[in-house]
């Protein structure tokens, strides 16, 4: 006798449905690779899961009408043992629902494997008109966070970040994100959030704290006079700007009061370099380093290293080798690097840190998801986000925790800011939310999946807003293992060649085949070329017919090297064939070599 599936089967109860929307998920990561499938194995796991990343325990079969089975619950009982045989499983019909289809029990403890061979018997039988897993729903309830209908940026179809399709996956649990900002002030609507940090700021004229470094990262306030910050600058009131970026990362959620946090699981970290005028590298640099869970002397040891870093900050120039230094540094040691591409409609070739290398580098887009007006832009941005546009109205901007001091802290509170700088924690939340769903996720691994699944941009971009708008929903689930694309296929070329100096192209070619139709609207390429002087380069992606398309032009980015990832829309051209990258040198004194490069589709 067959044991009754009540007892073989964990009853989900509507408490922990709901609780499940709150809790991060753990699941493993299907790692691109050519390995043998079974045939069934060809059923889309849509077919074959309950819920993203659990296996179906029953089935929903529709019959034809003149299927014999239609109507006969013996029949139907009898063709589900069948099935099961074939398909090596143990099978029992359930009983009949409204619309006459029948349901079908799975049995216990299947993969999905195993149901995608069931599914594929159902779907070779002529009588059988459609099969498909009994899902699981759960409540998409808002949360209850009374100024939540004001964040457009996370919710809205138009250039929300589909932030709420990503939760039941994922909150951001068990993962840390350093906000290397002006620091944080008290805010009872992040503070179960904030853990430990670090003031950096050593020079007291910057701090304002009357000291330099301690452990205390409290915002005392960034105000300043007329002049006092350079001739013709205004006066400016404190902008308590690290407590907002931080309240877009990670402010409690479902606590009935303001703003909800993108990963409301994680945990910020404020460390301050920011203060009274701005901010230097070298303390920047220490914070990048400690962050990270890097050694600065002089600063116990971190106790909560980071993995994410967010940096809404930047200035004018070249990124510096010593900036550089301690970014490579900091993600060599597994810390995935979020900056604010800058305010000024300009080439971020032209700004630090977003010009820097092994970084994710964010524009800011507004309400209808074209360009923010004051974005910069560029083949060095990676991805954008929402950053707000408060010129076509205060509410059109992001709202996000900050304090009502003018100068000093006062009452806490909540107001809409625009930037890059907001556009930033929206890209550093959904990371956390990555590496809470998967903490296996390499720097390099994360930002290709942010690319893969990442949106066309709805509105308008003139010179390179990066793959497009994020996607927090799909990107999660496909580094979950539980939909998108956690980076597709990959053809590279590791052939170095040598660039002559002010000469003529070189070209390296990759041969890509086994693809079907056109190459995707995101196309990756991965460029690593060694130069010192990567202003005097031209490079060029040649595709199978001939078609060019241009990846940096030559200017005055006086930095080192090229080691980044562009993003084309190369869906006109066919996917199969070969693919060439051109470099040139076009002026004199500096030479370089092509290490390598790499196509992903």
């Amino acid at each position: 006798m067959r044991t009754s599936p009540l007892l073989r089967r964990k009853l989900i109860s509507v408490a922990a449905v709901s609780a499940a929307l709150f809790t991060a998920a753990t699941a493993s990561v299907a790692v691109a690779q050519e390995t043998p499938v079974r045939e069934a194995a060809a059923v889309p796991a849509a077919q074959t899961e309950a819920a993203p990343g659990a296996v179906a325990e029953r089935l929903i079969v529709g019959y034809k009408s003149g299927a014999t089975e239609a109507k006969s619950n013996r029949a139907a009982d009898a063709d589900a043992v069948a099935k099961g045989k074939e398909a090596g499983e143990d099978l029992d019909f359930q009983r009949r629902l409204g619309t006459g289809a029948a349901l079908v029990d799975l049995g216990a403890d299947l993969t999905t494997t195993d149901v995608a061979d069931v599914v594929a018997e159902y779907q070779a039988d002529p009588q059988v008109a459609y099969v498909v897993p009994d899902r699981l729903n759960t409540p998409k309830a808002d949360p209850n966070d009374t100024e939540y209908a004001k964040q457009w940026d996370l919710f809205e179809a138009t250039a929300g970040m589909n932030v709420p399709g990503a939760w039941p996956t994922s909150t951001g649990s068990g993962v840390t994100v350093a906000v290397i900002d002006t620091g944080y002030v008290t805010h009872s609507d992040l503070a179960a959030n904030v853990v430990s940090g670090y003031d950096f700021i050593s020079d007291t004229a910057v701090s304002v704290d009357g000291n330099g470094r301690d452990s205390n990262p409290a915002d005392p306030g960034d105000w300043y006079n007329a002049n006092e910050c350079g001739s013709g600058i205004p006066a400016s009131n404190s902008s308590w700007h690290g407590t907002h970026v931080a309240g877009t990362i990670a402010a409690a959620t479902n606590n009935g009061k303001g703003v909800a946090g993108i990963a409301y699981g994680a945990k910020i970290s404020p460390l301050r370099v920011l203060g009274k005028c701005g901010g230097y590298d070298s303390d920047i640099i220490d914070a990048i380093t400690w962050a990270s869970g890097g050694s600065v002397s002089g600063v116990p040891a971190n106790s909560n290293v980071a993995k994410v870093v967010n940096m809404s900050l930047g200035g004018d120039g070249a990124c510096t080798s010593a900036t550089q230094s301690a970014i490579n540094a900091a993600v060599n040691r597994g810390t995935t690097i979020v900056v604010a591409a800058g305010n000024e409609n300009d080439n971020v070739a032209n700004h630090s840190p977003g010009n820097c290398n092994n970084v994710i580098s964010v524009a800011a887009t507004n309400r209808t998801g074209a360009k923010a007006s004051y974005s910069n832009y560029g083949s060095l941005v990676d991805i954008s986000a929402p950053g707000g546009q408060t010129s076509t109205g205060t509410a059109n901007g992001i709202l996000s925790t900050l304090n009502s001091g003018t100068k000093t802290p006062s009452s806490e509170s909540y107001a809409y800011y625009q930037g890059t700088s907001m556009a930033t924690p929206h890209i550093a939340g959904l990371v956390a939310l990555m590496k809470s769903a998967n903490s296996t996720l390499t720097p390099a691994q994360i930002e290709s999946a942010l690319k893969t699944n990442a949106r066309a941009l709805p509105g308008s971009c003139s010179g390179g807003c990066g793959a497009g708008l994020a996607d927090a929903a799909k990107t999660v689930q496909a580094v979950s293992g539980s939909g998108g694309s956690s980076g597709g296929t990959t053809f590279s070329s590791s052939t170095a060649v040598s660039v002559p100096d002010n000469g003529s192209a070189i070209e390296s070619s990759i041969a890509v085949s086994g693809r079907s139709g056109n190459a995707p609207s995101a196309l990756q390429v991965g460029v690593d070329i060694t130069h010192t002087y990567r202003g005097d380069l031209v490079i060029d992606l040649v595709a199978p017919d001939g078609s060019t398309y241009r990846l940096k032009s030559a200017g005055s980015d006086s930095a080192d090297n090229v080691n980044t990832t562009y993003t084309v829309n190369a869906s006109s051209e066919t996917a199969n064939g070969t693919w060439k990258l051109r470099v040139q040198d076009t002026a004199a004194q500096d030479t370089g070599t092509l290490n390598s490069w790499k196509l992903t589709f």
